[in-house]
């Protein structure tokens, strides 16, 4: 899939340690913030479980804990606020970025709308092995995580 035009990456696209841009086509418009509360009212199964061991190994490393998707909705955002456990970089009627930086690796999530076209942008970099280790298992995992979430949104959403 191609990035949409709008959209923001954590770093240059030479520097990305991982890049995925998935997308669906909704039956009605939403606002970037709609679209992230619709795919988080009900975290996949299993996904609580994946962020309990992920805090439990990479707090042996010194990774803070996350805790995972609560499913809690917000009405508004403003850069500086928290979605979870993202940080909010922006938030705009086409763009809502979310961030997630620690010494291991940087994260960004960017969600866009652009008509009804919804597209979820995530891009990391990795700052050492720890960083590159972790990603080994998280980044095929992401892809299906991020293809099934958008998949029960848009099943709510007809």
């Amino acid at each position: 899939m191609q990035l949409p035009a709008h959209a923001r990456l954590v770093g240059p696209p030479e520097d990305l340690d991982f890049l995925d841009v998935q997308g669906a086509d909704l039956p009605r418009r939403l606002t970037p913030l709609e679209a992230w509360n619709g795919i988080m009212a009900q975290p996949l199964p299993g996904l609580a479980l994946a962020f309990r061991l992920r805090d439990a190994v990479s707090a042996r490393f010194g990774v803070k804990r996350i805790g995972g998707f609560t499913g809690r909705r917000a009405d508004r955002v403003a850069a500086g606020d928290k979605l979870d456990f993202f940080l909010v970089e922006e938030a705009t009627a086409d763009r809502l970025v979310l961030t997630e930086r620690d010494r291991h690796l940087d994260v960004m999530t960017c969600v866009t709308v652009d008509g009804q076209r919804l597209s979820v942008v995530s891009s990391v970099v990795t700052h050492n092995r720890f960083g590159r280790a972790y990603m080994i298992p998280v980044a095929p995992a992401h892809r299906i995580i991020v293809r099934l979430m958008l998949r029960r949104l848009m099943r709510s959403l007809a």
